[in-house]
């Protein structure tokens, strides 16, 4: 076959299918030299060339003088900590102003009903409702100030926004409530917050907040605003237990009449009080300020500024949580630049239709999506010839992306990786992921296969968010990137753990405008978190590359000893055995008075079947979990997978348990941030456990 023949076929919109590319081309055909050949020449003659990064790629981070070893980012106009990027978005009622002058009052919020498109607000009827909804407020006993905490119990939505900057147009605090934190945690966080309103989605919300009243659980609870419709008997019944209960138009209606000037806060005003959900005890209030916010996307927009420009043009797809920190930064990077925010259906189930629905340019993820999205790619590659060709077109493409080059118009894309970046709307040009280590493997793929730039970071609420972020060029993996220019980061020695500073290695400790302020009404817990000198210790083991970047080796908090007295950090283990092709999730169990560790395992159930095939093992999804070869077989991938990855053989597990369902928020087994709670996987899977352990002595 000639040359331009080949390149021809490979060229055909119809074949962008991968399936169908194969199915068109003989085997001789597909393996032949000349079909190799006319690829990589294509490849070569239409290759682009690198951007160039911002700083020196070996030297990252340098150290900060007289600083007791703390470094600091290489990009900045300064040595000073980074505190804001715009004169004119110094908090985030300023950041939202900004964004509603240079967008032209463009769209700023979307929505969509089941296969509809999006519906957009623009943002001088965000700013007006929120003003409208904030005047509500003061009708309604609350005052303009930082003493005064709102309540917002609600899933990602428009209203949620607009509750938001009504807070901040007035200077009040929002108290984000978790949907899924349970009932003992809300009634905790509003008696601790003294919150007397709280703004909510739906009336069944409603009902659960009047429960706690009707109890005498939170007496200081006086006004619900409910944005969805709800039936007059709600409101009966909160009258009966001294509660007003009104609707969210009929609070803007109010404010609308009875309109008051913004009293717009400062910087160093409190703007939200974020309620860590943590593994135990009740929930933690990390304090940030207007400061904080600001000092911290000041930070990211530094780093990728040669290299990732926002626009109004941008698109946000809202998924993740908006009660968590990792959102809310995003998204404030997009209201700065008068850009848009999607929001999803409320069904994770249907994100990828709303994506194509949205075409989102900036798309945040945790790794779990990672995870799902790779296995899901690899599986459809049901053949060895298949898996080679796409691992091959891959590994072209990473060589580009190591290079600095990063398109989604080579020719690899249009064979492998076309239909992959359509599934995310065929937009998107940035990925930010973080809340949990990001499997190299699959951080690699995905960064070559979705043509975008990936960046990862690190950081949690209580640096706003992110302290270390990729440097854009920086396409290796298994790193978490170089501090932000908003914060130092310094290493101490951890002496049980046997973690020394002289080593490069240690607890990760930041310091800078981006660290908050301390936990509501929780001294005892501040003083843990913040030291004297105002760093905030993470509880996280980090050691610095040779690049200057910053690698998570450990957790101080999770880690136990066997009755040996090795130390065991199952964490780390569990991002092992996560890149098992079937394996979606693992929960690593261990403790003092045993010698070995234990799992539970959650196949995946897209990718389970055809790789239980592969070995012939047949069934359902349910008849497979239950199979005792199929879970020999994913045991000794595991332990694989943790020999290459240099495990010790007291960190591999000697048995497993395979359970059908996944861990996931509505059962109480992950945290709202897909974290996992230990201790309640631990109570939910005891007596599995225990038969593991029984009958593997």
């Amino acid at each position: 076959m000639q040359t331009q023949e080949i390149l021809r076929m490979l060229r055909l919109p119809e074949l962008a299918d991968l399936g169908q590319f194969f199915r068109s081309l003989s085997a001789t055909t597909l393996v032949s030299m000349g079909a190799l050949a006319a690829i990589l020449a294509y490849w070569f003659t239409h290759r682009p060339k690198a951007l160039k990064p911002p700083c020196n790629l070996l030297m990252q981070s340098e150290e900060v003088k007289d600083s007791g070893g703390a470094r600091r980012s290489v990009i900045g106009d300064s040595p000073e900590l980074f505190t804001h990027y715009y004169d004119d978005a110094r908090t985030m009622y300023e950041v939202f102003r900004r964004g509603l002058r240079i967008s032209g009052n463009g769209p700023c919020l979307g929505f969509r009903n089941p296969k509809q498109p999006y519906q957009w607000l623009s943002y001088q009827e965000v700013a007006d409702r929120a003003e409208f909804l904030g005047s509500g407020l003061l009708q309604h006993n609350c005052k303009p100030c930082t003493d005064q905490f709102i309540g917002v119990f609600a899933q990602n939505r428009p209203e949620w926004i607009i509750a938001e900057l009504a807070c901040y147009t007035y200077s009040m605090v929002v108290v984000p409530l978790y949907d899924t934190l349970g009932p003992g945690a809300v009634r905790y966080i509003i008696n601790t917050a003294d919150i007397s309103t709280v703004i909510v989605d739906k009336p069944q919300k409603a009902v659960v907040l009047l429960e706690h009243v009707e109890r005498k659980e939170t007496p200081g609870l006086k006004l619900i605003i409910l944005m969805e419709p709800f039936e007059e008997a709600l409101k009966d019944r909160g009258q009966e237990c001294g509660v007003v209960i009104k609707s969210m138009q009929n609070v803007e209606d109010c404010g609308q009449q009875n309109h008051c000037d913004p009293v717009p806060p400062k910087p160093s005003d409190l703007s939200i009080v974020c309620f860590t959900s943590g593994t135990t005890g009740n929930p933690k209030g990390a304090m940030l300020t207007h400061g904080n916010v600001v000092a911290d996307f000041s930070g990211f927009l530094k780093v990728t500024e040669s290299q990732w420009a926002p626009t109004c043009a941008d698109v946000h797809i809202s998924y993740l949580p908006l009660a968590h920190m990792f959102e809310r930064m995003v998204q404030s990077v997009v209201y700065c630049h008068g850009g848009r925010v999607g929001f999803f259906q409320g069904d994770i189930r249907l994100l990828s239709d709303d994506m194509k629905a949205l075409c989102p340019t900036i798309f945040p993820v945790v790794p779990r999506l990672l995870n799902r999205m790779y296995n899901k790619i690899f599986s459809q590659a049901d053949t060895p010839l298949k898996r080679w060709l796409l691992e091959f077109a891959a590994k072209r493409k990473q060589a580009e992306v190591r290079s600095g080059i990063i398109r989604n118009d080579s020719i690899w894309d249009e064979l492998f990786f076309h239909k992959i970046q359509a599934s995310l709307g065929g937009c998107v040009r940035m990925i930010v992921t973080g809340a949990a280590p990001a499997s190299p493997t699959v951080l690699g793929f995905l960064r070559a296969a979705l043509g975008c730039q990936v960046y990862e970071g690190y950081g949690q609420t209580e640096c706003t968010a992110g302290c270390t972020f990729t440097t854009p060029g920086d396409w290796t993996s298994g790193h978490v990137g170089a501090p932000l220019p908003c914060n130092h980061i310094k290493l101490v020695d951890v002496e049980e753990l046997n973690y020394w500073t002289s080593k490069g290695e240690g607890e990760i400790c930041v310091r800078g405008p981006n660290v908050f302020k301390g936990y509501l009404k929780d001294p005892e817990r501040t003083k843990e978190a913040l030291d004297d000198d105002g760093w905030l210790h993470t509880g996280d083991i980090g050691k610095w590359l040779p690049t200057g970047t910053l690698k998570i080796i450990d957790r101080k908090k999770h880690i136990f000893k066997l009755a040996q007295g090795e130390y065991v950090a199952p964490e780390m283990i569990e991002n092992i055995y996560i890149q098992s092709e079937p394996v979606a999730q693992v929960y690593v169990h261990g403790d003092s008075l045993k010698a070995f560790l234990v799992g539970i395992v959650v196949p995946d159930a897209e990718v389970m079947p055809s790789w239980a095939q592969k070995r012939g093992i047949e069934g359902t999804y349910a008849e497979l979990c239950a199979n005792k070869e199929l879970k020999k077989a994913i045991l000794e991938d595991m332990v694989r997978l943790g020999q290459e990855s240099g495990l010790h053989s007291f960190e591999q597990v000697k048995a497993i348990h395979i359970h059908s369902d996944m861990f996931s928020v509505q059962n109480g087994l992950l945290t709202p941030t897909l974290k996992a709670k230990r201790p309640e996987l631990r109570e939910y899977f005891k007596k599995q456990i225990e038969e593991l352990y029984s009958t593997s002595m």
